[in-house]
């Protein structure tokens, strides 16, 4: 997953250089996530959390471009009271994995106010939660693949968006076993500022 991570930076790098500034605007943005781990261990429903970083527009011409991301971004969760927890998790309830996610969109512009975004996101976990998970080295893995979609209000220089993602079920986040089929899903919300 590094060398993929990798070699999407340095297409994006040799992609921007090949581009005129004026088509390049790197700005911050943060906002509320509301997230879940889907999975027959957890509580139905979203919980609330944020997500924030940075993010580069590159215009491919008048209405299309790639909208790379980097962002701090949290899901919180809840375990269904009434399962057999046995050794995959403990008795606590209530747990959060905080992700660096990383991704990487295709804007289209069908009018100057609005961008529609599609593409593919690579969450790095940043931590795991001893108090959801007693090992928690080996029940989540270290990273999770996603897609996602979703809408940009272009206001000036500040953005307005909504978006929704989805684990890919091949790209489960649990660890554990086969029987669990825990997969992240997140609606975001939130505002940015161009600052370059």
């Amino acid at each position: 997953m590094k060398k993929i991570t990798l070699f999407l930076a340095a297409g994006l790098l040799l992609l921007a250089g090949q581009v005129g500034a004026q088509d390049l605007h790197l700005g911050l943005k943060a906002g509320a996530t509301l997230g879940k781990i889907d999975g027959q261990d957890f509580k139905d429903g979203f919980n609330f959390g944020i997500h924030a970083g940075a993010f580069a527009e590159i215009g491919l011409g008048e209405k299309w471009g790639i909208q790379p991301e980097v962002l701090f971004n949290q899901t919180k969760t809840e375990v269904k009271q009434d399962i057999n927890a046995g050794d995959v998790l403990n008795r606590a309830t209530k747990g959060h994995l905080n992700y660096l996610s990383i991704p990487v969109l295709l804007n289209f512009k069908p009018a100057k106010i609005l961008t529609l975004q599609a593409g593919p996101q690579f969450g790095i976990l940043m931590n795991k939660d001893n108090s959801l998970v007693q090992n928690g080295k080996d029940a989540f893995k270290s990273g999770d693949f996603a897609i996602d979609l979703g809408a940009q209000l272009n206001l000036g220089g500040f953005k307005v968006y909504g978006r929704y993602n989805i684990g890919l079920a091949d790209t489960k986040v649990s660890d554990v076993t086969d029987q669990s089929k825990w997969t992240n899903q997140q609606i975001q919300i939130g505002i940015g500022y161009v600052i370059l």
